[in-house]
């Protein structure tokens, strides 16, 4: 399959027309792919559009493709967001990673009361930087039009409040509800994943009192890293996105 290279500015691009790429990106697609020209690539722009074509030049300072085809995707409705408690190690890393694999929509860091790791001061910016880099790299890894968003980092008081304008649904494993008894709705999903010590009383109260669904998985507890993909992973098949 055709690597996926993405350039965030590109907004229309006509069939025919040579596409370029500068910068790191052409500079990956050259030292770290072994892009050669005649090999065929994608170009996207994270938002929808993927131009495909041959590639004729491919240097570690430009990666020029002759445009052969270009598609418009549309974003998948219901939209799926993952709620990621900050976690500590790589956890959370690991959970945004292969949530953006699986096809998740948005990603938003939260700042639960039982999360370990901390982003404080100028952590804030440069946390939401790294899971940035990480969901783009991802995105591009598995071949996606649309490049999940990478929210601010929020406390639970806002992610309660998201009650207001979509489902939200928080895995709790002593939940009575599975999440496999779902039925979508037109609402947009907001999956909430805790950090390792678990979702604290107070708040899976604030979630209730806002009107979210308290849903289990199996009769195993996961891992902070695995839960939300575990979940999303059921979530395509009854989005049937798969």
């Amino acid at each position: 399959m055709a690597s996926l290279y993405l350039r965030e500015d590109l907004d229309e691009v006509e069939i025919g027309a040579r596409l370029s790429l500068t910068g790191a990106e052409a500079k990956h697609a050259a030292t770290v792919n072994r892009t050669r020209p005649g090999e065929s690539v994608l170009i996207g722009n994270g938002r929808g559009l993927v131009a495909s074509g041959e590639v004729l030049v491919a240097t570690s300072a430009e990666l020029t493709i002759d445009v052969e085809s270009v598609s418009r995707v549309e974003r998948p409705s219901p939209a799926v967001t993952l709620v990621q408690a900050l976690a500590k190690g790589d956890r959370d890393e690991l959970a945004i990673q292969a949530a953006t694999e699986l096809g998740v929509d948005a990603v938003l860091p939260w700042a639960a009361s039982r999360s370990v790791s901390r982003w404080e001061g100028a952590k804030v910016a440069k946390g939401r930087e790294r899971w940035t880099t990480i969901v783009r790299e991802a995105a591009k890894q598995s071949i996606r039009a649309w490049t999940p968003e990478v929210g601010e980092l929020a406390t639970t008081k806002q992610v309660a409040a998201l009650a207001a304008t979509s489902r939200l649904l928080v895995l709790e494993p002593d939940a009575d509800v599975p999440l496999t008894a779902l039925e979508p709705d037109d609402r947009d999903l907001v999956l909430v994943v805790g950090p390792e010590g678990g979702i604290a009383p107070q708040e899976l109260a604030l979630f209730r009192d806002a009107g979210a669904d308290l849903v289990r998985l199996g009769p195993t507890v996961l891992r902070t890293s695995t839960a939300g993909p575990a979940a999303l992973a059921l979530l395509n098949a009854t989005l049937h996105r798969w």
